[in-house]
């Protein structure tokens, strides 16, 4: 009887790697950095795991900039994250700079300075402080915190009379 206690990396051949990245790949979309870093937890090999992301690639099961668009448009609007924040984690995924810079074009101006907003007179409530500064301080990190720059929310919240 094995010790399951113990994670036993399984050494899948290319035939069933490639299926099984197929599997993940058409589940979510996934950046290079994800099925490389996948792929490699499976056993295979430097040569075998390049030649298999070529071959997704090619199959249109990897995608970098479907990938890229697919991020920022589920990090903007379900999980209300500013363009720093999202910029921040499609690095961390390995994606290119212009590609990163082309997919933030595609957030609306007037809807993100509204989800800033939003996000501002949710927030705001559960702010328990009593001197005006220290809560105007307590919202704008927040919504930094939350990935969205701060001449922006400064404008946002001047303009709405919470400032």
């Amino acid at each position: 009887m094995l010790d399951s206690s113990k994670k036993q990396t399984v050494k899948l051949d290319k035939k069933a790697a490639l299926a099984k990245a197929e599997h993940y790949c058409a589940y979510q979309e996934r950046s290079q950095q994800e099925i490389r870093s996948k792929l490699y937890e499976w056993g295979l090999w430097k040569d075998e795991v390049e030649e298999l992301i070529s071959e997704l690639i090619q199959t249109n099961f990897l995608n970098e900039e479907r990938f890229t668009m697919a991020y920022v448009s589920g990090k903007f609007k379900i999980k209300k994250w500013g363009k720093m924040k999202i910029k921040q984690g499609l690095k961390l995924k390995g994606v290119t700079e212009k590609m990163i810079s082309n997919a933030l074009k595609t957030i609306d101006y007037d809807e993100y300075l509204e989800t800033i907003l939003v996000l501002a007179n949710k927030k705001l409530p559960a702010i328990k402080e009593k001197e005006d500064y220290k809560r105007r301080y307590k919202l704008t990190t927040y919504l930094m915190s939350k990935g969205f720059e701060s001449n922006l929310i400064s404008e946002v919240l001047q303009a709405n009379g919470l400032a």
